[in-house]
């Protein structure tokens, strides 16, 4: 008789709960599993956007370094709202996209963070200096594109985390190509971005582009 009263309270409890079902636990691997699928890829989320609009981006709104610099120097802010990202954080500098075309007076490549020395206006002295790697100083390429905002982000460290992985796809794309030796004398056509320089500084330019001619 109690088997019987058991197995009717059985039944009837499973049909007051059709809804429900077992969820099982995820395991440790699981876990890290999904963990690993959903955080956050900065090269992943650079490689999208490079080709199809940060490099077009940057072309279409660089101006030539001898504009781009006059207008710096007569009005920073309409300068950036014209050639950089208008939705700058307003604790950063101006960032602006430009493009040069001119001939290599010095290059250094003894360091990481090897530099051309480029004159554009044929007196024979630098009016700019190009970042072409490895090591690649700012985030000029990420701060110039006037279609990234930072409050689509996380935090503070993912922001950084995506202006490296600009630098690190300028590298893998073109500039580690580039050769290190006999660049002096040699002409270059640069698309890219710089950040406000200090004064008396030549622009330090991340290039989006570069191409080495004779």
């Amino acid at each position: 008789m109690l088997r019987i009263r058991g197995a009717v309270v059985a039944v009837i409890l499973a049909a007051a709960l059709p809804g429900c079902k077992i969820i099982k636990t995820p395991t440790a691997e699981e876990k890290a599993a999904q963990a690993a699928k959903s955080a956050f890829d900065p090269a992943a989320k650079v490689d999208a956007i490079w080709q199809s609009q940060a490099v077009p981006d940057l072309e279409k709104r660089a101006g030539d370094l001898k504009t781009v610099m006059r207008a710096v120097a007569s009005n920073p802010d309409e300068a950036g709202a014209k050639f950089g990202n208008p939705r700058k954080q307003s604790t950063s500098p101006w960032t602006y996209a430009v493009k040069l075309t001119g001939k290599v007076v010095a290059a250094d490549t003894a360091t990481r963070a090897a530099t051309l020395d480029v004159d554009v206006d044929g007196d024979g002295k630098a009016d700019a200096k190009v970042q072409i790697g490895p090591a690649i100083r700012g985030t000029a390429l990420r701060d110039a594109l006037d279609f990234v905002d930072f409050n689509e982000f996380k935090n503070q460290i993912e922001w950084a985390q995506f202006g490296k992985a600009f630098n690190e796809k300028a590298n893998t794309s073109f500039l580690a190509a580039l050769p290190r030796d006999g660049l002096t004398g040699k002409t270059v056509d640069v698309t890219g971005a710089f950040p406000l320089p200090t004064s008396g500084q030549l622009p330090l330019i991340t290039p989006s582009a570069l191409t080495l001619g004779q």
